[in-house]
This record gives structure tokens, sequence and C-alpha cells, in this order.
């Protein structure tokens, strides 16, 4: 799963968002589902590992100077998630772009 979420904030207040709000992502999947660690290797990359339903899903978030890219590779037991995987991470992620 790849998703592209554009923004106009700039690389250096996307990564401060980032940083601020990374805990939030395990509210992606439903309630109590998903246990998330991230790792930031360089300061445009956040490793995502994430387990959910036993599984492990390793993922990442790339940022951009006009764009953020969110990556998760989903075990096929757990496809039925993408539909509302996909429309969370627009919608939570839309919104810390948006955020002050």
């Amino acid at each position: 799963m790849r998703i592209s979420l554009p923004h106009n904030l700039g690389s250096e207040e996307v990564r401060r968002r980032m940083h601020a709000h990374a805990h939030e992502i395990g509210n992606y999947f439903p309630a109590g589902m998903a246990t998330v660690e991230t790792e930031w290797p360089d300061e445009d990359r956040m490793d995502l590992f994430i387990t959910a339903a036993g599984q492990e899903i390793d993922g990442g978030i790339d940022i951009f100077d006009d764009k953020v890219v969110i990556e998760m590779d989903l075990p096929a037991i757990l496809g039925f998630l993408r539909g509302t995987l996909e429309r969370a991470v627009r919608k939570h992620g839309g919104k810390l772009l948006e955020k002050n």
C-alpha cells in the first residue's frame, strides 16, 4: 500500500509534526488491534514496525519538500484492512499536514 499526501509546509515543519504525532499512528487501525513502533534512520525517513492481528507489517514514511509518502507492506491475511487503512491514513495524515 502506497499513499502520497501533498503539502506546502516544507520538510522541516513536516518532520516536526511527524515527531510530535508519531504516537498517533496506532489509532489508524481499529481500536486495540495494533501496536506501532517507529524509528528515524535519517531525518526524512520514519520506519514503521506494526503488529496487527498477530501479523507484522513493515512500512515507512518518507518526507519530501512537497509531499509525504506512506508505504505499508500488508500481508495477504490483512488485505481486508487495506481500504480502512488507506482511508484512515488519508484522513489523519491530511489533518496532520493541515494542523498549525
